[in-house]
């Protein structure tokens, strides 16, 4: 018996794509192949036209979602440009859509804090493990200029992102110190009002002190221990409204 159609209606259709979704295959092969390398102007909308035989519409659109993409720059009245492929640009692109997962439920909150808080103590165990002198010592510098923010809560909480993202560079892999950075950006800066900082700056800063002693001494557990416990307390200075 011919079985042909026994599958579901429609599930083999061939879909007509649009133009405009062929035209961005095309442009990121291009990237992809290094026809067009970070930091090179895009070809003109005119020489895309000619080259795909489209029109002026699919090359605009296509032009549009590569620049929401992440994949290239437009500035007024100039080229538009290839940006630089980073795991850091790749988290950026996912910076609104985050943000809106934030605020859709106060339990996506408790499920970043949760992420955070095992992704902080696996990059303090890999720190205390290959952490060198002069990683101590930026550690420390990091440290006595969160200091000087006192005062200053934003401030004081971009010199927090910037200590905990060097630990995670400490394990020399750049998507960890993407996933750091983006993790607490969301988490940080999402509401101002996320932070109670009455009188909890100085706690922070000695708790950062022990963590960088801990890392100092190779000690992977008690570094762990001493993360663990700075996010701990820190836990209840978020809350959701």
């Amino acid at each position: 018996m011919d079985s042909f159609n026994d599958g579901a209606p429609g599930a083999d259709r061939i879909v007509r794509r649009k133009l405009s979704d062929q035209v961005l295959d095309r442009l990121r092969e291009m990237i992809v192949r290094g026809e067009l390398a970070p930091g090179d102007p895009m070809p003109s909308e005119r020489a895309l036209m000619e080259r795909f035989g489209v029109g002026r519409p699919a090359v605009r659109e296509a032009l549009q979602s590569m620049q929401t993409m992440g994949l290239i720059t437009i500035s007024h009245g100039e080229r538009s440009r290839v940006s630089p492929l980073s795991a850091e640009a790749v988290f950026r692109q996912a910076d609104a859509a985050a943000r809106l997962l934030l605020s859709a439920s106060p339990d996506n909150l408790e499920n970043l804090k949760e992420a955070r808080r095992l992704f902080e103590l696996g990059m303090v165990r890999i720190a205390a493990e290959k952490a060198r002198p002069d990683d101590i010592a930026a550690l420390r510098t990091l440290i006595d200029a969160q200091r000087e923010k006192l005062g200053d809560p934003p401030a004081f909480i971009r010199a927090d992102i910037a200590f905990h993202t060097r630990i995670a560079g400490l394990s020399g892999n750049p998507i960890f110190v993407a996933v750091s950075e983006a993790m607490l950006n969301w988490l940080f800066t999402y509401h101002t009002d996320l932070l109670i900082w009455s009188g909890q700056e100085e706690v922070t800063l000695r708790e950062h002190a022990l963590i960088v002693d801990r890392i100092g001494e190779g000690a992977e557990t008690r570094a762990v221990e001493a993360m663990r416990v700075h996010l701990d307390r820190s836990a209840d200075l978020y809350r959701h409204h």
